[in-house]
């Protein structure tokens, strides 16, 4: 998956590669992709820069384009001759879930659908005389990836593979049965045709992953490409061990899962899922139970394919890392969790930056903590007591936006630390102040990691009760709209126990890059202004572009956006428009596959209304209900491009 460093004009111009924009299912080709890239000219360009021009946000004047995926952007591309090339960008979609979709061996699997441990569809039966396999209307995370000597019946052009996860299902068909958390997500991987021509992508087959040896998986959100070519996936909201038998949801997930309410164990959720992606379009999974216990959100490895910055979905969650002790190996190494310093601050104007430091919380290997998570029961680690013992062997902390008194069971710091994380985090004296912290990426020219916080409330804010004085995350008042923060990766650190990091991409400071705006709501109903980032989630970089990808998930757009950043010119452009009442989910920027350039994108359950949608529900609805399957359905695809002119001139 290398690339030339100095690309051809035609390479270089292969960036978003589609056939030409027109309606799903054409069979036309891109010959105007072909014809317009500057033919047989010879030129020898280098490809300069790229840049992204900005869509206005959809209103009510066109309430077509607010109930789908919309794109009025464009991408331009610079040559160091002067010359230059625009590209018009659409959306493909490979699928609506609750397709039939081929499996690859003559018959057809349901996109999206849900299976139990041995496999077998899970049934809906909400609507009496109309059950119904349940499928999700909230794909996530997706890796595009390829493999070596990969060989899949159906491919005329090349394989290339698409991982994609399933986060949850939001309601049963009856529309009134919540349904979040309550089935164990689904994940497959995607056989794609690429035509060597146009670089258009085509499914081809569909295969479930069988997660039943790893316990199935629990609410997986956002994802990441490993520098090795697999899929690292999530496990968001760890469900808390110490209350397990009152929460109606993991026995509900456990019911379904296993047929059980009482078979499914807390301690084997929580984690981080690896896919591996074999040759002929089928793929296998494991989990690395030695990685933490936390709300894993979108985790990113950093070119020396061993160190794992994390994003912590959770009220009181913190930057964690994960260094390996082997490249291409997430089975064994050591967990760090960060204490921030003086001088956090979410304003991107404010001088400096927090310094981080990083405390030790235990080395472990995955079958080891596997092992204690098979045999121990949460009161076997440590003793969690919610009023005040007044006894001097306690440590009082603040978990999920509670208060606590802990205390570890001698012998147990490190099921403390693999299995009860966050607490035991907080017992160490880590920074735990964060408010959902979302995706996290890399910008490696620069060593540059960037973090999403999707909302800065709650923990991060003074006097709040969730609120924990001189952690050093502690902000005068509630920014609802987020942020993106930056962190400076250096090598060379040690613990704050003085033991060395074998790391050269450690975070060493943080500091906010963007920021949302919250606003009384405007005549479309938008609290943050619909201008800026509002909510951030998924985070991509592209090296190649210079341009940091950010989707939404947000309460306070009345439409999501997929948001494209340029790091060097500041440049913020709105790139699409998700259906109202949906989340831009999937991200996933791809410089080069097979010289082509991709942009990866889904969204999750459209027309989901919430106060801010009053103004356009009733106009709405019925548009959203027509597209995507009376709103069970989404779209998993990605966004294309074709040229719409060109300049030759030498400058």
């Amino acid at each position: 998956m290398s690339q030339p460093t100095q690309p051809t004009r035609r390479k270089a111009l292969q960036f978003l590669a589609s056939a030409p924009l027109l309606p799903l299912g054409s069979t036309a080709t891109a010959a105007l992709l072909a014809t317009g890239c500057g033919g047989g000219d010879g030129s020898s360009a280098a490809f300069a820069s790229a840049s992204f021009t900005s869509m206005a946000a959809p209103t009510l004047a066109n309430p077509a384009a607010m109930a789908t995926t919309t794109v009025g952007s464009a991408l331009n591309v610079k040559f160091s001759d002067g010359s230059s090339q625009s590209y018009q960008l659409a959306y493909q979609p490979f699928f609506i879930t609750g397709d039939l979709v081929s499996d690859g061996k003559g018959g057809k699997v349901l996109a999206g659908g849900y299976v139990d441990i041995n496999n077998q569809p899970i049934i809906d039966k909400s609507v009496a005389g109309a059950e119904r396999q349940f499928f999700s209307d909230a794909p996530d995370g997706t890796s595009l990836l390829t493999v070596p000597n990969a060989k899949v019946d159906g491919v005329k052009g090349k394989p290339v593979f698409a991982v994609v996860q399933f986060e949850y299902t939001t309601w049963a068909q009856d529309g009134k049965t919540d349904m979040y958390g309550k089935l164990p997500s689904p994940i497959a991987v995607l056989t794609l045709d690429q035509d060597q021509t146009t670089g258009k992508l085509s499914l081809v087959k569909y295969h479930n992953v069988d997660t039943s040896k790893v316990h199935g998986l629990w609410i997986t959100c956002g994802a990441s490409l490993s520098p090795w070519g697999t899929h690292l996936s999530s496990e968001e909201y760890e469900p808390d061990a110490f209350s397990i038998a009152s929460n109606a949801m993991f026995q509900a997930y456990s019911q379904n899962l296993y047929g059980d309410a009482t078979k499914a164990n807390p301690y084997h959720y929580g984690h981080m899922p690896e896919v591996i992606v074999n040759p002929d379009g089928t793929g296998s999974i494991k989990k690395h139970f030695c990685m933490g216990r936390i709300s894993h959100e979108l985790v990113q490895v950093m070119p020396d394919q061993r160190t794992a910055l994390m994003g912590d979905d959770a009220t009181n969650s913190a930057y964690f890392v994960f260094v390996a002790d082997r490249e291409k190996d997430l089975s064994s190494g050591t967990l760090y969790a960060a204490k921030v310093g003086a001088g956090f601050s979410i304003d991107p104007a404010a001088t400096g930056a927090a310094a981080l430091t990083w405390i030790k919380l235990g080395s472990a290997t995955s079958a080891e903590i596997e092992q204690l998570a098979n045999t121990l029961k949460p009161t076997d680690i440590m003793t969690v007591v919610k009023a005040d013992p007044n006894d001097a062997s306690f440590t009082k902390i603040v978990a999920n936006g509670k208060t606590e008194w802990i205390k570890i069971n001698p012998g147990m710091d490190k099921a403390a630390a693999f299995l009860e994380t966050h607490r035991y985090a907080a017992y160490r004296g880590a920074s735990m102040g964060f408010s959902k912290m979302e995706g996290t990426t890399v910008n490696i020219q620069d060593k540059v990691a960037y973090s999403a916080l999707q909302n800065c409330q709650d923990s991060m804010v003074a006097g709040n009760a969730a609120n924990v004085p001189g952690n050093g995350v502690s902000i005068p008042k509630t920014l609802k709209a987020g942020a993106v923060m930056a962190l400076n990766l250096r090598g060379g650190l040690k613990d704050t126990a003085g033991g060395a990091i074998n790391s050269d991409w450690m975070p060493v400071d943080l500091k906010a890059l963007l920021v949302g705006e919250d606003i009384a709501a405007d005549a479309l109903g938008n609290t943050a202004n619909p201008n800026k980032v509002a909510n951030p989630d998924n985070l991509k970089f592209s090296e190649k572009m210079r341009t940091l990808f950010i989707g939404e998930d947000s309460s306070q757009h009345v439409n999501n956006f997929l948001w494209a950043y340029h790091i060097d010119t500041k440049q913020l452009s709105r790139v699409m428009s998700i259906p109202a009442g949906g989340e831009s989910t999937g991200l996933h920027a791809v410089d080069e596959i097979n010289g082509w350039t991709y942009i990866m994108s889904n969204f999750q359950h459209a027309g989901d209304w919430g106060g801010i949608h009053n103004v356009v529900k009733n106009t709405l609805d019925p548009l959203v209900k027509a597209n995507y399957r009376d709103k069970a359905g989404a779209a998993v695809g990605y966004l294309t491009g074709t040229p719409t002119q060109m300049n030759l001139a030498k400058s």
